[in-house]
């Protein structure tokens, strides 16, 4: 894999290597990360990135990534069907995801939800898997991880119908409005914020980020996808977080130290990581 990192990311950063950031939703498993997991960790390690969470898509993917993780401390995974694999689920593959949860890397449950914009899966298995999910996540006390695409008012009332979480959750890559936000925060979850953050055009997800709750905050990079300017329209990789923690410092009008204290004590919490 070709590392797409900006060479003068760190000029005039102070020992980024302490920082102690984590992302907590990548795809070590996919395309390019997974030819050299060891180069992606160890960029990741030299920017600051202490800590990933890595994240299957469905059972096989899952397998994939949990033994792709397990050499590399301070990785982590969340499995379970993504919505568009949601037309694969059978009661067998579900009782064999509840199985491999038993991992000790395993630390949360998702991506589950739904996907109404690319409708891979009908929506009507969408929905009916999304739901299964929940329900198994709850009986292995698991914090939930939520995909939703152009489905946030259908996503937002199943998880509504199914409080309490006493795990809690996140809506990965979030994509709503400030109402859509201050419902997810009213059901106790956390809002992820990726790479788009960073978008020329995306000032309207930058308004919503100044007034969610900080203590209500993570960072992610979705990676191989995603990747924040200047990097755009390349392979993405945990590295490449300090782009989006640096902008939400300038929005938030704090310091990079700060963001990346804030947001990494935020996803110990949820997922219940101890250094």
């Amino acid at each position: 894999m070709v590392s797409v990192i900006d060479p003068q990311l760190h000029v005039n950063d102070d020992l980024p290597k302490k920082l102690g950031l984590i992302d907590t939703h990548a795809h070590l498993q996919l395309g390019p990360l997974s030819q050299d997991p060891a180069g992606v960790v160890g960029r990741a390690l030299s920017h600051g990135i202490n800590w990933i969470i890595s994240v299957g898509l469905d059972l096989e993917d899952a397998k994939k990534m949990l033994d792709i993780i397990e050499p590399f401390e301070h990785t982590y995974a969340c499995i379970g069907f993504h919505p568009h694999n949601a037309r694969n689920i059978s009661d067998d593959s579900l009782a064999e995801m509840r199985w491999l949860a038993q991992r000790p890397k395993v630390v949360g449950y998702g991506e589950i939800g739904l996907d109404f914009f690319r409708n891979i899966s009908p929506r009507e298995k969408q929905t009916n898997a999304f739901i299964d999910q929940i329900l198994l996540a709850k009986d292995l006390n698991l914090p939930v991880v939520i995909h939703l695409r152009n489905a946030y008012k259908e996503g937002l009332e199943i998880l509504e119908e199914h409080t309490p979480f006493e795990r809690g959750g996140v809506i990965h890559c979030f994509s709503g409005t400030m109402e859509d936000a201050l419902r997810t925060l009213k059901l106790g979850f956390h809002i992820s914020i990726p790479g788009t953050i960073t978008y020329k055009k995306n000032d309207a997800f930058r308004a919503i980020i100044t007034q969610v709750p900080l203590d209500r905050i993570l960072l992610e990079t979705d990676c191989p996808f995603l990747s924040p300017e200047p990097l755009r329209g390349k392979d993405n990789e945990p590295a490449n977080l300090i782009y989006t923690a640096r902008k939400v410092a300038e929005l938030r009008q704090v310091d990079l130290n700060t963001i990346a204290e804030i947001t990494t004590k935020n996803a110990f919490g949820l997922f219940g990581i101890s250094d």
